[in-house]
């Protein structure tokens, strides 16, 4: 339970701080712009990223066992920083997640292409599942518990974003709920860092 715990807020802690995918994925909720289609590429290419990542670190223990704690370090080093980044963004009130009121809405199979292309195309999400959730989760005790963990957490959020959009544009779009959302990243982003660490 433990390292699904840990896959679960390292996972929902990454996909909420990739801010133009989830922007994007908001304002076409908000338009009702094939909602189940977006919830469904975004949870998929999460899902496929993350087991990729856990997975792949795996093997390079296997065959390269020297690295094993070079990639410790440097998950350690990612962690920190993120958790600094989100303790900066909490401190400064600076967050919010604004949805596009104007989008024009296009057949299914075009917003499909899109959320791919916006899922795949941002470095950021390789960095957060692949290197990050990867280094992570193949640390863990039951690496498989955390990917499930790490899965889900990207099935809640993209399921919540996409069927209970109009609520949450309100409550998102508020910098004082981000604040106390960062400051709770930062410091269970920190928690696993020193985890990892030691």
């Amino acid at each position: 339970m433990l390292s699904f715990f840990t896959g679960f807020t390292v996972g929902l802690s990454l996909i909420v701080a990739i801010g133009a995918q989830n922007i994007w994925v908001l304002s076409q909720s908000m338009a009702g712009a094939n909602r189940l289609v977006i919830a469904a590429v975004c949870i998929l290419c999460d899902a496929a990223l993350i087991v990729t990542g856990v997975y792949s670190v795996q093997l390079i223990q296997q065959w390269l066992p020297p690295l094993v704690p070079v990639l410790t370090w440097a998950g350690v080093a990612m962690l920190s920083w993120l958790a600094f980044g989100a303790a900066q963004r909490a401190w400064q009130g600076q967050g919010a997640l604004l949805a596009n009121s104007r989008v024009q809405v296009h057949s299914w199979q075009k917003t499909a292409l899109t959320a791919l292309a916006i899922t795949l195309l941002n470095p950021h999400v390789y960095l957060d599942t692949v290197v990050l959730i990867g280094s992570v989760g193949s640390a863990q005790s039951e690496p498989f518990c955390f990917t499930l963990g790490a899965c889900l957490a990207s099935l809640c959020w993209f399921s919540a974003l996409t069927g209970l959009a109009p609520k949450l544009k309100v409550w998102l779009s508020s910098p004082l709920r981000w604040r106390l959302f960062d400051a709770l990243v930062a410091l269970v982003l920190t928690g696993i860092a020193l985890k990892l660490a030691v």
